[in-house]
């Protein structure tokens, strides 16, 4: 009886409140509550297996996205968390050694066959000069107590200046060993992997025919690759992340995160208008593993000719429940690995002055797309400059980035040959442009 009043109080209290105050139609709670347990689900299971968090942690960074979250229970196995609210809409997330944590959707025959690649340590390459600083370290250091002074939670605040490492500062609990979740800067790590396809000629730079067989004898067979990098596509979508969306449904309830968008109808002429689509983000990684070869294909490759070779050791792909790298939302890494990625395109696709991405791909990748509504936006990558106002108008017009949800980002900065990393969880926009412009002044003052 106990139990039964604990799941009917909370569904009472709901129905009592007029939908215009809960922000959707009742019809919508259920998703709503299918929402919170498999957002939980996912972000537990990760945040304990990759990341370390406890249980207050995990709890409070759930929290950050709905105070309801604070009800859900937690039931943590030895590589698996079980997630209900009030006993409904059980979830639940399971841990892989290597492939990190995939939503439990029915058979997992093929992501059990999946077999990480043994990672090795390369040879020292990066940082070239990994401490000894001191005034950079201080300017870091100040943004970052004034950030979480303000309540902005920044995590790690990492700065490479001419490809060496100058400033580097985590809040008590993260270290340069935390592996921590990018969000959408995924989305600009999965750009690369094509551009490192590319190079070594398994894609070229404007493949031919539809993308998808599925899409073969319909409008979207004239959607080009660079049409998805650069989200221009014209594909419907809901980027929302609200019970029912586009968006919350491929991440947390769908079995494959790119059979969403797959069935998407296009609604705009390809290139012609620009719309935010993490859908279009996992297109890629699909259209990818297929060129590759299957899911055991794209996994190598991502380790052996990106991974490995940048000496990112500290990453983690999650796949989905069909083994496909879920490239719009989900990849850990230290703040070091995610500064390799920037130095890369800040070194135009150069490794250790060597060519790695073809030439002339990182100054595609950073051109304005041809949308008439958006052209700040490249393979993946946000832009400064391309339209009338700058984005971020206390940085160089120069820059650019790769950034994520609650904050994240990587900042390249071409004419001051900075890498600027920020991870943490801002419930909320963070400053981004008003954050880096201090610390460039900081870093200004002690040249």
């Amino acid at each position: 009886m106990k139990r039964l009043l604990l799941i009917a109080l909370p569904l009472l209290l709901l129905l009592a409140v007029p939908p215009v105050l809960l922000g959707m139609p009742l019809w919508q709670l259920g998703n709503a509550v299918s929402l919170a347990t498999g957002l939980g689900a996912k972000l537990a299971c990760s945040g304990r297996f990759i990341s370390a968090f406890d249980d207050a942690r995990i709890l409070d960074d759930l929290a950050s996205y709905s105070a309801i979250n604070r009800q859900l229970s937690l039931d943590f196995g030895v590589d698996r968390v079980d997630v209900s609210l009030f006993g409904l809409a059980p979830a639940s997330a399971t841990y892989r050694p290597g492939l990190g944590c995939t939503m439990n959707h029915g058979d997992t025959a093929l992501l059990d066959a999946l077999q990480p690649p043994a990672r090795s340590t390369p040879p020292a390459q990066w940082p070239a000069r990994d401490g000894g600083f001191t005034a950079q370290q201080a300017a870091a250091e100040a943004v970052l107590a004034a950030d979480n002074a303000e309540g902005l939670q920044t995590r790690a605040l990492l700065v490479l200046q001419r490809g060496e490492l100058v400033a580097e500062s985590y809040a008590p609990g993260y270290s340069a060993g935390s592996q921590l979740l990018g969000w959408s800067m995924g989305k600009s790590l999965m750009a690369i992997a094509l551009g490192r396809m590319e190079a070594l000629g398994l894609l070229p730079a404007s493949p031919e025919g539809p993308l998808f067989p599925e899409w073969a004898g319909d409008d979207r067979a004239h959607i080009g690759l660079a049409q998805l990098l650069q989200m221009t596509s014209g594909l419907r979508w809901q980027e929302d992340y609200i019970p029912g969306s586009d968006s919350t449904h491929m991440l947390f309830h769908a079995r494959g995160a790119s059979s969403v968008s797959l069935r998407s109808p296009g609604l705009y002429a390809p290139g012609k208008h620009f719309y935010y689509s993490s859908g279009t983000s996992n297109l890629l990684a699909r259209f990818a593993a297929a060129r590759l070869g299957g899911p055991q294909a794209q996994l190598d490759f991502f380790y052996a000719q990106l991974l490995q070779p940048l000496g990112m050791t500290h990453t983690v792909l999650e796949p989905d429940a069909e083994g496909i790298v879920v490239a719009s939302s989900f990849v850990y890494a230290s703040a070091r690995d995610w500064a390799r990625l920037g130095q890369l395109l800040l070194d135009d696709g150069r490794l250790q002055g060597r060519p790695f991405l073809p030439a002339g791909w990182v100054a595609r990748a950073t051109a304005p797309n041809t949308s008439a509504n958006e052209p700040r936006y490249g393979y993946q990558l946000w832009l400064n400059d391309g339209g009338a106002t700058l984005r971020w108008p206390d940085l160089p017009r120069s820059a650019f980035a790769m950034l994520g949800n609650r904050g994240q980002a990587v900042l390249m900065m071409p004419e001051e040959g900075l890498v600027v990393v920020r991870l943490g969880w801002t419930a909320g926009e963070y400053p981004l442009s008003r954050k880096v412009g201090e610390l460039l002044t900081g870093l200004q003052n002690v040249r």
